[in-house]
């Protein structure tokens, strides 16, 4: 559970909500909420793992060359 305490007394409400709201952000539970709203068969799962395993690498040859070029 997220629990954020007012800094001091004189914090407002819009600021104590904003510092909530990014650590729900960060922590990622929204997104592993909205990820179980709806079924999802377990071959569609795995190709959306390999698909980002895919993209990770693509990215890191092309930040490799970029700094190779230098």
């Amino acid at each position: 559970m997220i629990q954020v305490t007012r800094k001091d007394s004189k914090e407002s409400v819009e600021n104590l909500l904003r510092r909530f709201n990014r650590k729900v952000q960060q922590s990622g539970v929204l997104a592993t909420a909205k990820s179980g709203q709806y079924f999802e068969r377990s071959e569609s799962r795995r190709d959306r793992r390999l698909k980002a395993i895919v993209r990770r690498e693509r990215k890191a040859d092309k930040i490799k060359k970029l700094k190779l070029g230098r």
